[in-house]
C-alpha cells in the first residue's frame, strides 16, 4: 500500500516531519510518500495562504495518480482543496481535520481543539460546522505561535501548546484534545503524557483511515459532484490542465 501524504506548504522540514510521524504509525508494508509542492506559502495561516496552496495539493495529487498511490492525505489542518482533490482520483483522499474529528467523536462525547494561531482557529470553527461536528466541540483554543515556529528545536513552542492544552482540560469539560495543525505530528505522544488525556493528532489519524479505506477496497466516489472534472480550456499558467478530465 502506497499513500502519498501531501503537506500543502513549501517547508521541507516539515515535509520530511511529517513523513515520518505517518510512517512510525503505518502498519507493515504501509509505505508513506511525503510530498510537499514546489511553489506556494512556506506556511498556512490564512484564507489566502490555503486557496495559494490548493494549486499545489491538486498537482501533487496528479503526480501521485501517475505513481498509483493508494490513498492520499491532505497534511493541513484546513484541508485546502480537499473535495476538488477527491475529483482528480478514485482513491482515497482525507484531509486530517476531518480525521481528527472523525476519531476524536468515537473516543469521548466532548473535544477541544488546540491549535496555532486565533485567525486559524476560526478557520477550524468553519470546518466544524461544515462537516457536522460542531456540537461535539467545546472550544477552539490557539497557544498564538506562528506555525513555523514548529520547527524551532527548542521547547518554547511546545510549551505554549502544553500550556494550553492544560487548560483544556481543566476547563473545557472535554474527554479528548484535538491538535489543529499538521506541524504539530511529531508532537502527540508527547503531550498526550503531560496532559493524561487521549490525543487526536490529524496527520496520524488520516493514516489509519486511510489504511482502513484501502483495506476495505473504498475509493473516492464518482458518481455525482466528485465525479471526474469535466475537460474544457484552461489559459496561461493553467493550460496543461486542459485535458484533465475525463
Amino acid at each position: 500500500m502506497q499513500i502519498r501524504v501531501i503537506n500543502p506548504n513549501t517547508t521541507a522540514s516539515m515535509t520530511k516531519k511529517i513523513g515520518e510521524a505517518a510512517q512510525h504509525i503505518a502498519a507493515p508494508g504501509t509505505r508513506v510518500v511525503a510530498t510537499n509542492p514546489r511553489s506556494g506559502p512556506a506556511s498556512i495561516e490564512s484564507h489566502f495562504d490555503e486557496a495559494i496552496s490548493a494549486v499545489g495539493v491538486l498537482e501533487e495529487v496528479r503526480a501521485g495518480e501517475l505513481e498509483q498511490a493508494d490513498a492520499y492525505i491532505i497534511a493541513c489542518f484546513g484541508d485546502p482543496g480537499l473535495l476538488a482533490a477527491r475529483e482528480l482520483t478514485r482513491a482515497p483522499v482525507i484531509g486530517i481535520a476531518e480525521a481528527a474529528f472523525h476519531m476524536a467523536t468515537l473516543i469521548s462525547t466532548r473535544f477541544s481543539i488546540v491549535t496555532t494561531l486565533g485567525r486559524t482557529g476560526i478557520i477550524a470553527e468553519h470546518l466544524l460546522q461544515s462537516y457536522g461536528f460542531a456540537h461535539h466541540c467545546r472550544r477552539v483554543r490557539a497557544a498564538e505561535i506562528p506555525v513555523l515556529d514548529l520547527e524551532d528545536k527548542g521547547n518554547a513552542a511546545l510549551d505554549r501548546i502544553i500550556e494550553e492544552c492544560l487548560r483544556a482540560r481543566d476547563q473545557d469539560n472535554i474527554g479528548a484534545i484535538v491538535l489543529g495543525c499538521g506541524g504539530m505530528a511529531d508532537l502527540r505522544e508527547q503531550i498526550s503524557r503531560e496532559v493524561g488525556l487521549p490525543i487526536v493528532e490529524g496527520v496520524t489519524a488520516a493514516m489509519k483511515l486511510a489504511e482502513s479505506l484501502v483495506s476495505l477496497g473504498l475509493g473516492t466516489s464518482k458518481h455525482g459532484d466528485l465525479a471526474f472534472p469535466r475537460p474544457k480550456a484552461f489559459s496561461g499558467q493553467f493550460e496543461h490542465l486542459s485535458q484533465l478530465g475525463r
